[in-house]
């Protein structure tokens, strides 16, 4: 029988494709960006490394936003990448 298929996804800091499950989720909601442990909240979600070199890299190249397709100013940015370097220590 054939194994099965394991969920990959792009970080959007760095560009790499992992399995679903190493990487962080991000929401953009109606209420603003938020990580997502779960992987279930609703939204538009994009996925990061764990780690805060991409959280940073993700910060320069304005990735949030792009990649939700919703505003997002510098402060936010910055912000949600210094959560995610808190997350990851």
């Amino acid at each position: 029988m054939s194994e099965k298929k394991v969920p990959e996804r792009r970080c959007i800091g760095c560009m790499t494709s992992k399995p679903k499950q190493e990487l962080l989720r991000i929401v953009a909601g109606p209420d603003g960006l938020h990580i997502d442990q779960s992987g279930k909240m609703p939204g538009r979600g994009a996925y990061l490394c764990r780690n805060s070199e991409c959280a940073k890299l993700t910060v320069k190249k304005n990735a949030f936003g792009r990649n939700l397709k919703t505003e997002v100013t510098k402060q936010q940015a910055e912000a949600l990448a210094e959560q995610i370097a808190q997350l990851c220590r």
